[in-house]
C-alpha cells in the first residue's frame, strides 16, 4: 500500500524546491558562542546540540519557483511530540496536525490531491472529515517525524564542502554557512545559505536555497521554546487512514 504521508524536512526541502515534487507533505542551551567555536564542524555540532535542547520552533517556508506556478507557503509550529502546519499553493490548502496519539490531515479537494498526494477518489472518500493516523503505525511515525522539532536538524549540511564566515546584521553577530547541493533527476543544483546566531544559543535563523536557472526557497525560524498547543479535531469528524486508502 502506498503511503501518502509526508516525510521529514530534508526530503520536504528537496521535493518542494521549485515545483519538483508533490508534498506527501552551542553545546548547551544558553551557552554563549565563544572564540573557540570558529570552525564549520564546531558550529554545526553546537547548532545541532542547541536544537536538541529546544522544546519547539515556529517556521515559515516559502517556495518561489522559476515557473508560472505560484508561491507555495508552509507555516508551522513544531514541538517535541506535537506539531501543526498549514500549506498553501494558490487555492489549494491543507492542514497537518500531530499529537502523541494521532496524526491528522485536513484540506480542500485540490489541496489533498495536489499538495498531499491523495487520489481524487480518496479525497472524495474523506470529504470534509479529517484523515487520522493512529500512533504506533508506520504512517504515523513517518508523519510525526516531519511535524516535530527533531526534523529541523535536516537543514544542517555536512561539514565537508561547507564554507563558514561571520557577519553582523543590525548589531547581531551571525555565523553564515554556505554550500552547494548537487542536482538530481528531480531537482536542480542548489546554492544554500544557513544563518545561525553567534550569540547566546547557537540556533538557526534562516536557510535559503537558490536554484540554478532561477527559483528560491526560504525557511525562517523563530519563537524557539514557545508552547505549541495542538487541538484534536471535533469528535466524529475523522476518518481513518486505512479506510481512505483501502481498495
Amino acid at each position: 500500500m502506498k503511503s501518502f504521508v509526508r516525510p521529514s524536512i530534508p526530503w520536504l526541502v528537496r521535493a518542494l524546491a521549485f515545483g519538483s515534487g508533490v508534498l506527501v507533505v552551542s553545546a548547551a542551551l544558553g551557552a554563549s558562542a565563544s572564540a573557540t567555536v570558529n570552525t564549520t564542524s564546531s558550529v554545526l555540532k553546537a547548532t545541532k546540540a542547541a536544537i536538541a535542547k529546544q522544546s519547539s520552533v515556529h517556521l515559515v517556508l516559502k517556495v518561489k519557483p522559476n515557473s508560472t506556478s505560484g508561491t507555495e507557503k508552509v507555516i508551522g509550529d513544531l514541538g517535541k511530540k506535537n506539531g501543526v502546519e498549514s500549506v498553501s499553493l494558490g487555492k489549494s490548502t491543507i492542514t497537518l496536525k500531530v499529537n502523541s496519539t494521532f496524526g491528522y490531515v485536513d484540506g480542500n479537494s485540490s489541496g489533498l490531491t495536489t499538495l498531499f498526494g491523495l487520489t481524487s477518489g480518496q479525497a472524495k472518500k474523506l470529504g470534509k472529515n479529517w484523515m487520522s493516523l493512529k500512533a504506533g503505525s508506520t504512517e504515523y511515525s513517518n508523519f510525526e517525524s516531519g511535524l516535530t522539532i527533531s526534523s529541523i536538524t535536516g537543514v544542517l549540511p555536512a561539514a565537508k564542502g561547507t564554507k563558514l564566515s561571520t557577519e553582523v546584521v543590525k548589531g547581531a553577530k551571525l555565523y553564515v554557512l554556505e554550500w552547494t547541493t548537487a542536482a538530481t533527476s528531480s531537482a536542480p543544483e542548489l546554492s544554500d545559505t544557513l544563518t545561525v546566531s553567534a550569540a547566546g544559543a547557537t540556533l538557526p535563523i534562516e536557510v535559503t536555497m537558490a536554484a540554478s536557472g532561477g527559483g528560491l526557497e526560504t525557511i525562517t525560524f523563530s519563537k524557539w521554546g514557545e508552547p505549541v498547543v495542538v487541538s484534536a479535531p471535533p469528535a466524529g469528524s475523522t476518518t481513518a487512514y486505512s479506510k481512505i486508502t483501502a481498495k
